[in-house]
């Protein structure tokens, strides 16, 4: 390793805190770079540093990277950075699996109490200074299914066990011993797994293999009753599909932090679908999170550094970091 290693750190708007990369600054050459410059600073960069997580730009770039080793990703899901030839190269790709599962877990959590007390239509009837009494759901003892068996998808099902909910799995592997969802079925029979879920959670990575996982046969799969919530990958559903789900009532609702095209334009028919909630892609991001993803990258350069095993390491053909 040289003595000062190059590390460029790509961003868009928001700029890492450079007090926080100091244990980095220390030991390395830094390059803060948007998508502009992103050829630039690559080269005789050894390792590049993705804050901006939803960057196109790298591709576009790459032929500068004659020097890299390393990526380090500021997200859980690396789906946008990944193309043939970072796949085929030597170069080691990590992200920061761990910040948001507990966060993503509670978004869930309270989307699904959101539902089934029916929190919307209490402020709507509130806003029209309207007193009007109603029951509502309870959630133990309902099912749901969690389509992505990694860390965030097992953060969803811990939490909603410890609130007396039914939970199981789907995963590329089936196994009926699983510490946190006890049966995971295999995505090959998602169908038949759908049939009796009261709540489909969706925290899959987005690979060749998932992408469009959810169609019109899958919303179809599913009970009528059945509320969906998608926190993976917008990609996973073909939205078309789900509009007319919601719409001929095959399904009974959508929480959607994640959509195909982020922003949803404002004409989109999904803000208008009763029984829809929309949130921009927030469902991790507590106060400090930009904050908690620069730790992640300094630990991890502190291991790069002293040639320890970089933690989160991905596997550049499925597309994730393989559970152990």
């Amino acid at each position: 390793m040289t003595a000062n290693p190059v590390v460029a750190v790509l961003h868009a708007e928001s700029v890492p805190d450079e007090t926080l990369l100091a244990p980095v600054a220390e030991h390395a050459d830094i390059r803060y770079t948007d998508s502009d410059g992103l050829a630039t600073a690559l080269a005789g960069a050894e390792v590049l540093f993705v804050y901006d997580f939803l960057t196109d730009s790298l591709p576009r770039a790459w032929h500068a990277a004659e020097t890299l080793r390393w990526v380090h990703v500021a997200a859980a899901g690396v789906d946008p950075i990944m193309f043939p030839a970072l796949r085929d190269s030597d170069v080691t790709v990590t992200n920061s699996r761990g910040v948001f599962d507990q966060p993503i877990a509670e978004y869930v959590l309270a989307q699904i109490l959101s539902f089934a007390k029916d929190l919307p239509g209490s402020l709507r009837l509130q806003s029209e200074h309207t007193w009007r009494h109603r029951e509502s759901e309870r959630i133990a003892g309902r099912t749901a299914l969690v389509v992505g068996t990694g860390p965030i998808g097992r953060a969803i099902a811990r939490l909603l066990t410890a609130v007396g909910m039914r939970v199981r799995g789907s995963g590329r592997r089936a196994r009926d011993d699983d510490p946190d969802f006890g049966t995971v079925t295999a995505t090959e029979v998602l169908a038949e797994a759908l049939a009796d879920a009261d709540f489909v959670v969706v925290a899959a990575p987005l690979t060749e293999q998932t992408r469009d996982m959810f169609d019109a046969s899958m919303f179809r799969a599913m009970k009528p009753s059945a509320r969906f919530i998608n926190v993976g990958r917008g990609d996973l559903v073909r939205t078309d599909d789900l509009v007319d789900a919601l719409r001929s009532g095959e399904l009974a609702g959508a929480a959607l932090d994640v959509v195909d095209t982020e922003p949803l334009p404002p004409e989109h028919a999904l803000w208008d679908i009763p029984n829809v909630m929309i949130t921009p892609h927030n469902s991790g991001d507590f106060r400090g999170w930009r904050d908690a993803l620069v730790d992640v990258f300094v630990d991890n350069f502190q291991r790069w550094r002293s040639g320890g095993e970089l933690e989160n390491v991905v596997d550049k053909h499925l597309g994730y970091v393989p559970s152990t």
